[in-house]
């Protein structure tokens, strides 16, 4: 993925909510079943990582390794995830 198509993913998850909350409980079978599908529907996703869990930021990208996923930002505690579909809804620039 390129830097100019990572700018225009950024800048559509910017206003984006968090739609997956990593908790206390870590990285549990429920929190990659729902940031799985999620992703199947809305593509490009955001992720919160809550103070109170064991996890460190470096499980944004584990997350996305399972996912199959590209890791497009973290910042604080939020990460980007982005996995396009067969046929994608949002069109990345050249």
């Amino acid at each position: 993925m390129t830097g100019k198509q990572k700018r225009y993913l950024r800048s559509l998850a910017a206003t984006m909510a968090p739609v997956v909350q990593i908790g206390k409980n870590g990285l549990e079978d429920s929190v990659i079943d729902s940031a799985r599908a999620a992703l199947m529907a809305r593509e490009l996703i955001k992720v919160k990582l809550h103070n109170n869990s064991p996890e460190e930021k470096t499980i944004f990208q584990e997350l996305a390794d399972m996912l199959g996923a590209e890791l497009v930002q973290v910042i604080g505690f939020n990460g980007v995830l982005y996995k396009a579909k067969k046929e994608p809804k949002i069109i990345l620039p050249k």
